[in-house]
């Protein structure tokens, strides 16, 4: 599968406006507030 970096920079950007955020980070943050993603725990050596 092959996503090309003008489709990853369309759909970052959309999020982006869609929810009101300033750039990428502030992005991040919203996605771990509403729960679309969660914190992993670092791998074990």
């Amino acid at each position: 599968l092959f996503v090309s970096p003008l489709t990853v920079r369309t759909h970052v950007h959309r999020a982006m406006t869609k929810l009101g955020a300033r750039d990428r980070a502030q992005l991040v943050v919203i996605a771990y507030q509403s729960g679309l993603v969660r914190a992993s725990r670092p791998a074990e050596r």
